[in-house]
């Protein structure tokens, strides 16, 4: 595999905003799972959730 497309952590948190839908795609592992939410504090509460989930130190928000 090359260096330069290898991972160290595979695992990352964003969150997106497109035409007043909020989304968080989270990948774990590898495997990823986006989920929609109308409301922005509640996407950010789950980003949030999902961060302490796994152990990261901050989530990307676009």
């Amino acid at each position: 595999m090359d260096s330069a497309t290898s991972v160290a952590n595979p695992n990352l948190i964003e969150v997106i905003e497109v035409c007043g839908e909020w989304f968080v795609r989270v990948v774990d592992d590898g495997k990823e799972d986006s989920r929609s939410f109308e409301i922005e504090s509640y996407a950010l509460a789950f980003a949030e959730g999902q961060r302490i989930r796994l152990h990261l130190d901050k989530f990307t928000r676009l």
